[in-house]
């Protein structure tokens, strides 16, 4: 099945297309930037295995590519077997004449505003989120799949976030984004809603979110707050999402929240992989949400290389674990053990000189 990926030089979008070329399928490249695809691809040494399956380990070079296989369309440089359509979701010209091309659609382009600023909001997550999904359900693609986030449901009204739990009213302007768009896409016919929770794992092309906070965590420290976090592998997300490339299943909502922890667990979890005491510094939560609206007026001038903000805090103080069992079981989706992603992860944060090695304790090589 030709599916077209948008967000593929992302984090999870670029690990879906390794995930679908895993199940059989032709992904087709939908990006703005086509030479930071291919850098953000090749990392990921695209096989017709899902990569990455042992762990993180540096990737060696990769062999020269066969002869492109759709001569259609440009192939990105260094991996032209993948189509690669340039535009920017904004524009709903450029995306429809990728949509043709294709039997089905994977939206996986977000803007993130939790940790730090970001440019669009608006324009991504609800302007580019109906050009992408309102022209697939016009063209008759099917299945057309959305990547949402845990996030609509944040403040939580129950104790456990299902699949089924009411929209939340985020104050953030991230939260708020995405419940606009959400309530687009269940307004239409035939769209599958995924929802994750933190995504964490290597390689992530820009340091950003969970990953983020992991990097802020081992080197300066965890808040001793209520509330906790989803722990959620890129990898199992990715398979999941291409998992859904099933035509003829009508409108699903698919929870994958991951493994939650509280803020001492993940503190402990560090503690038991690193070798090396984790610093904890407890903080009240209205202390919390005042430090980060306070970063958040500092980081308008200067970069603070600590990922909170008030909306982080909302985030950090307010969510609870997800109910990932009907997902799973019905895609036949195993989430991997949480240690293993933790790991993976501080690996490759500390390989790309994001940590310095001595932070990751045994961790290091």
């Amino acid at each position: 099945m030709r599916v077209l990926v948008t967000g593929a030089s992302g984090f999870v979008g670029s690990y879906a297309v390794a995930a679908l070329l895993g199940e059989g399928h032709e992904p087709h490249i939908f990006v703005r930037n086509p030479e930071k695809a291919a850098r953000v691809l090749g990392r990921l040494r695209l096989t017709p295995e899902t990569p990455f399956e042992g762990g993180f380990e540096a990737p060696e070079a990769p062999e020269a590519p066969e002869a492109p296989q759709n001569p259609g369309l440009p192939g990105l440089p260094g991996l032209p077997d993948l189509p690669v359509h340039v535009g920017d979701i904004r524009d709903a010209g450029a995306v429809r004449a990728a949509l043709s091309t294709c039997d089905a659609v994977l939206h996986a382009a977000a803007d993130m505003g939790v940790t730090g600023h970001a440019a669009d909001l608006e324009g991504a997550n609800v302007v580019g989120l109906r050009n992408v999904l309102g022209q697939a359900v016009e063209l008759g693609l099917d299945p057309v799949v959305h990547v949402s986030t845990v996030a609509v449901f944040v403040p939580p009204a129950e104790p456990v976030i299902t699949a089924h739990t009411p929209l939340a009213g985020p104050r953030n302007g991230y939260g708020r984004s995405k419940v606009s768009g959400e309530l687009y896409a269940r307004g239409l016919d035939g769209v599958t809603i995924v929802y994750p929770g933190g995504v964490a794992g290597p390689y992530q092309p820009t340091v950003d979110a969970l990953n983020e906070g992991f990097r802020a965590g081992v080197a300066l420290g965890w808040p001793m707050v209520p509330g906790g976090v989803m722990i959620l592998d890129v990898r199992d997300l990715a398979l999941l999402l291409a998992r859904c490339m099933v035509p003829g299943k009508g409108a699903r909502r698919y929870m994958i929240g991951g493994n939650f922890r509280t803020w001492r667990q993940l503190a402990d979890l560090c503690e038991r992989l690193t070798g090396r005491k984790a610093r904890r510094f407890p903080i009240p939560a209205a202390l919390l949400r005042t430090a980060g609206s306070a970063l958040d007026v500092v980081k308008r001038v200067r970069h603070v290389p600590y990922p909170l903000t008030r909306d982080a805090a909302d985030f950090m103080l307010t969510l609870v674990p997800t109910d990932d069992r009907p997902a799973l079981n019905e895609l036949g989706v195993t989430l991997r053990p949480v240690e293993d992603t933790v790991s993976d992860t501080l690996r490759w944060l500390s390989a790309e000189g994001h940590l310095n090695a001595r932070r990751i304790g045994r961790l290091a090589p």
